[in-house]
């Protein structure tokens, strides 16, 4: 029997790493799990060394207030891995944690294949990361059609892409006859994603709460949806007591796919929850801010004009990104009444959104292509 070892840190990369070990399971039945994941991981067979929360943080501020926990955790991460010998590692997300988890075990037992699945984004900044991964990793998986030719360039391991884990989502995100009537029905249905991390909350729910009590005065009454994660839940619901609107809190993808089926329009943290928007044909508007010290060192070091996901992907500015100093109530409320009525605005977004399908295309589901990479890796 084939023992992998996996480790993720956030909840995006639990579902990820959950969607890889169900893939490898129906490709060889003989295949065992250990390492470091979330519930849907454990779901899928895997048993954590210890809860994936404590290697969630967010931030150069909270990195640093983490450092001690963290390197602790790396080590322990390693010697499990040493002390008993995998048929391979696979680090997802983290590039911090993955590379330094990589170094402890090339060390030591350079015979392991080690995969890093999700390519770090050095097309974003910090370039000299895909160099740095060459002598620790043997094959980096990529969510996106133009990292390889990126990282090949900037002289990384090789690099395959495999696609977006979105794209196994898209039937259950995209309406059928109901949610397209409801689209277009009043109340509108609008949906707030302020992420994932206490951080973002913190960031945004007081100024998304601004927005939403405008939006009410000015367009009239809607439904509010607001998807979260059952790790924070409380947290939102503390944070959203206060609105004006009353929001349904709901804490699974198939709330959260239901909402995007019947959904007018959305407000968003910026991220994958942008992308998840964008397959689902939601119109929407971005919005991100951190500590003004964070921002100073990230406009110093990150390289691309857009910050948006779709945007990125299309090369175009089509979803509204208000981040730092725009990311304010008023402007939200100005980028999100146009999205909710027929016209220019909302017509672009969804015109655009139709044209991704096509860039993200892949011959076989993404999983079961970075399950196949993985095996392959095994046999050599």
């Amino acid at each position: 029997m084939s023992e992998i070892f996996l480790v993720a840190a956030e909840a995006s990369g639990d579902r990820l790493g959950a969607s890889l070990m169900a893939a490898l399971k129906r490709k060889d039945g003989g295949v065992a799990f250990r390492g470091v994941g979330g519930d849907a991981m454990h779901k899928e067979g895997m048993t954590s060394l210890f809860p994936m929360s404590e290697l969630s943080v967010f931030g150069f501020a909270d990195v640093f207030k983490s450092l001690r926990r963290l390197r602790a955790r790396i080590r322990e991460i390693a010697d499990a891995i040493i002390a008993k010998p995998p048929a391979a590692v696979v680090l997802i997300d983290s590039f911090g944690l993955s590379l330094r988890v990589a170094q402890r075990v090339r060390r030591a037992r350079p015979d392991i294949p080690i995969i890093k699945y999700v390519a770090p984004q050095v097309w974003v900044w910090r370039s000299g990361r895909a160099k740095a991964m060459r002598p620790y990793f043997d094959h980096t998986l990529a969510l996106f059609p133009f990292e390889p030719e990126v990282h090949r360039n900037l002289g990384g391991p090789p690099c395959t892409y495999v696609g977006h884990p979105l794209l196994e989502e898209v039937p259950q995100m995209r309406p059928g006859e109901s949610g397209r009537r409801r689209r277009e029905e009043k109340p509108p249905l609008l949906i707030v994603m302020p992420g994932s991390r206490r951080s973002e909350l913190r960031s945004l729910m007081d100024t998304f709460r601004d927005a939403i009590a405008s939006l009410s005065r000015t367009h009239g009454p809607f439904e509010l949806v607001l998807p979260t994660l059952p790790h924070i839940e409380r947290e939102v619901r503390e944070a959203a007591a206060s609105w004006p609107v009353p929001p349904r809190i709901v804490t699974t993808e198939a709330e959260k796919f239901a909402a995007m089926r019947s959904a007018r329009a959305a407000i968003a943290a910026s991220g994958t929850a942008t992308l998840e928007l964008a397959l689902a044909r939601v119109p929407h508007i971005g919005a991100y801010r951190v500590r003004w010290w964070e921002a100073m060192i990230g406009r110093l070091l990150v390289k691309v004009k857009m910050a948006l996901l779709p945007n990125i992907l299309l090369n175009d500015r089509v979803v509204p990104e208000l981040l730092q100093e725009d990311c304010t109530a008023e402007k939200i409320v100005a980028a999100v009444q146009p999205l909710l009525d027929p016209g220019e605005a909302r017509s672009r977004q969804l015109e655009a959104f139709e044209r991704i399908d096509a860039i993200l295309a892949t011959p076989e589901p993404p999983s079961d292509r970075a399950a196949a990479i993985v095996l392959e890796l095994l046999t050599k």
